[in-house]
């Protein structure tokens, strides 16, 4: 089957699975959402929800943000992986949205100009706060990328194109947050039964399932 021909059936069946996939990420406005992501490298996304809360009631914005000292950030965050360089990093992105006008905006340069924002960091926040299409990998999506043949990658780059390639580009912002939630519930990175899969059963190869199946 052709990557096309096998994106599209993958595509249908995410769709019917998750049509209207939520931001696994809690948040009320692009700033927060940026943060919020920032916050998820390395950390689950229920563990982010669980210390965001204390966090955005001492501050929502940039302004209250950077009046925080980083210990105090810190203090807020702990829990968090990676909380020291994350604290400072949410200091330092706070005074330079200041700095830029006060604003998040949908610039790319701009968002992956911040502290602590890569790539997939913006690309989350261009699709998920302003609804422009792009498509943010993470591991996750790398490795069912993989699994199912859609992309050969050795880096989230190479996969972040391949994956632009076969899914049409009003489906991107959608699809990246499908197949989060499908890596969740029903493909996992350990111990996972390939020919029981919804999709691997049919999308990876023979020797693929039979690889992971020896561990």
């Amino acid at each position: 089957m052709k990557r096309l021909d096998k994106a599209q059936k993958i595509g249908e069946i995410l769709d019917d699975l998750y049509p209207e996939p939520p931001i696994p990420l809690d948040h009320t406005d692009p700033y927060t959402l940026l943060v919020a992501v920032a916050l998820s490298a390395q950390t689950t996304d229920k563990k982010v929800n669980e210390v965001t809360p204390s966090l955005f009631a001492v501050a929502d914005t940039p302004e209250e943000m950077a009046a925080l000292p980083p210990d105090e950030i810190l203090e807020l965050i702990r829990e968090i992986g990676l909380a020291p360089t994350k604290a400072r990093n949410l200091s330092a992105m706070a005074h330079q949205i200041i700095d830029d006008g006060g604003e998040v905006r949908p610039d790319w340069e701009f968002l992956e100009s911040l502290a602590g924002v890569g790539h997939k960091t913006a690309s989350v926040v261009m699709a998920q706060a302003f609804g422009v299409p792009a498509f943010p990998v993470d591991t996750h999506i790398h490795r069912l990328a993989d699994r199912w043949g859609l992309s050969n990658g050795t880096t989230v780059d190479k996969t972040e194109r391949d994956l632009k390639a076969v899914f049409p580009t009003d489906t991107w912002n959608r699809r990246h947050l499908q197949i989060i939630y499908f890596g969740r519930e029903y493909c996992p990175a350990r111990r996972h039964d390939l020919a029981a899969c919804p999709i691997c059963g049919w999308a990876a190869t023979k020797k693929r399932i039979a690889a992971e199946a020896r561990g």
